[in-house]
């Protein structure tokens, strides 16, 4: 945030940019977001810091800090979830960065192991324990390693994934599981690039909401959203089961899960 602001305030002193200047950087184009915060708080920051040091006198920051609007995570249905999967055949193209049973087999793993896309993508050959079932999530977003226990359809899948990659990749157990066309490792900005192409592909889309689209993130959340829901309809007591999701989805505290 801080280098993109210097780069649009040009070569200058600090005392030289003006309020204006600095609101036209924070407000962005179009409508007020989280990121309007973000940018604004590396900022206070920021000029706290120049302040206490003389380099100017004043923050020009706005005095009126605007509500950005609640972000709710979209929970996808069911039928969404099979047009994801079905959207894999786009990739068929050669010009596609993933192969379609890499495409299915991350969307799969993202749901019904309720995964980060992090964790995900950070997973070896040697964190896959098929015959136990048994993904191993090493430090993942607090640090923390932990056991991921698999459905045998996810484990299944997953095998099947597996096989089939091994007759075109490395096998060494500290290969990467999800690899791009050309064999190198899958990074988040390529994903996320391929799931908004196949997720318009699949009309997986909410007109109203502009910029606030499905996310592959958004996965992790439709998989306990799911899961809450299963319980409930079980008759199941939901509020002793939650410290068990909690654990199942790697959150420190119990707050984060509900």
């Amino acid at each position: 945030t801080l280098k993109s602001f210097c780069r649009i305030m040009g070569d200058i002193a600090m005392a030289e940019i003006t309020p204006d200047r600095v609101h036209a950087y924070i407000a962005g184009a179009g409508s007020i977001t989280r990121f309007w915060h973000r940018k604004h708080e590396v900022l206070r920051g920021f000029y706290r810091f120049a302040t206490t040091r003389g380099h100017v006198d004043r923050s020009p920051l706005p005095k009126f800090v605007p509500k950005a609007p609640e972000f709710v995570p979209y929970i996808f249905s069911h039928e969404e979830l099979q047009r994801l999967l079905d959207a894999s055949a786009d990739c068929e193209s050669p010009r596609s960065k993933l192969q379609p049973h890499t495409w299915r087999m991350l969307i799969l793993l993202l749901y019904g192991a309720a995964l980060r896309i992090s964790e995900a993508l950070s997973l070896t050959l040697a964190d896959v324990d098929l015959p136990a079932s048994i993904l191993t999530i090493r430090e993942s977003k607090f640090y923390k390693t932990r056991l991921v226990p698999m459905s045998s359809d996810l484990s299944s899948a997953l095998e099947t994934y597996v096989a089939r990659r091994a007759k075109e990749y490395s096998t060494k157990p500290d290969a990467a599981l999800f690899l791009t066309r050309n064999g190198n490792p899958l990074e988040r900005h390529t994903a996320e690039n391929v799931f908004r192409r196949l997720r318009a592909r699949a009309g997986v889309l909410q007109p109203a909401a502009g910029r606030y689209q499905p996310r592959l993130h958004d996965l992790r959340h439709a998989a306990a959203v799911h899961r809450l829901i299963s319980w409930y309809r079980q008759g199941a007591d939901v509020q002793r089961l939650l410290p068990q999701l909690a654990t199942y989805l790697g959150h420190v505290h119990i707050a984060a899960t509900q």
